[in-house]
């Protein structure tokens, strides 16, 4: 039977302002083909407008996060025109930017392996929590490609130094090792700890204002890799001083001297 593209990847908002996309290919370790990524697209696209969500956590079904590249997509692809490479690999790379731009903070909850595409996924989020039994590898140069469309995200998570260990070697690595070298935050011991450590880091989320989760995730990447000059120091005063004038910094401060919980903690 034909896969609907809706069932590729599913998502659940029904817990108020949290929203959890699924990975659904479960019998091929939730891989990624152009279904996935386009319902992806459209899921982050309802999501960047979602008010009420605060907190987006992205999962996998079945025995794995994601195995990378759907193999059917590969051999298919192997006969794309230059364009239709281009168009293909501009679609993966729309989708990562729309997730790692999302407004609310975007947690990858990882078990089983993320391998390549898997990788960029839970690099592009905020924060990443695996199990202990999690493996991760960037297989790309086993298969004559290279892992672009990804690298800008796991490069950032993982500093070019590791790059150079394990784009140039397709090696697998464990969730210690990933722990290690920064792309993941957490390792937990299994599926109850990964549900566990995710509600504590929502139940945290909950009590910071959302607009200004926001401009810090904004803040970040207008700081990263900039030399710490007149225009860093005049952007980063710009970008505090709009914040103090915020209502949310105004309700804010009224909450801390009247020693009540702020409006979006309630």
């Amino acid at each position: 039977m034909t896969e609907a593209i809706e069932d590729t990847v599913l998502l659940n908002t029904t817990r108020a302002g949290v929203a959890v996309v699924t990975l659904n290919r479960p019998k091929v370790h939730n891989a990624f083909n152009p279904d996935v990524i386009t319902r992806l697209k459209d899921i982050f696209e309802t999501l960047k407008g979602a008010d009420g969500v605060r907190v987006v956590l992205l999962e996998g079904a079945g025995p794995s996060f994601s195995a990378g590249a759907d193999l059917a997509w590969m051999r298919a692809a192997a006969d794309y025109t230059s364009d239709d490479n281009r168009a293909d690999a501009g679609d993966m790379a729309g989708m990562l930017h729309m997730l790692h731009t999302l407004p609310q903070v975007t947690i990858a909850l990882v078990h089983g392996a993320a391998m390549a595409g898997g990788c960029g996924l839970v690099s592009a989020c905020d924060i990443a929590i695996a199990t202990r039994s999690a493996s991760f590898g960037l297989s790309e140069v086993r298969l004559g490609i290279i892992p672009a469309v990804i690298s800008p995200y796991v490069m950032r998570a993982i500093g070019p130094r590791a790059a150079s260990r394990y784009f140039l070697t397709a090696e697998r690595f464990d969730a210690e090792t990933a722990r290690a070298l920064g792309l993941i935050h957490i390792m937990v011991d299994d599926n109850d700890g990964l549900a566990k450590e995710a509600e504590r880091i929502v139940q945290q989320v909950f009590t910071c204002a959302p607009g200004a989760i926001d401009a810090a995730k904004d803040l970040i990447r207008a700081v990263e890799g900039r030399p710490i000059d007149a225009g860093l120091r005049a952007d980063t005063s710009r970008r505090i001083a709009e914040r103090r004038a915020s209502d949310e910094a105004k309700e804010g401060l009224s909450a801390f001297l009247q020693k009540r919980k702020p409006r979006w903690a309630e």
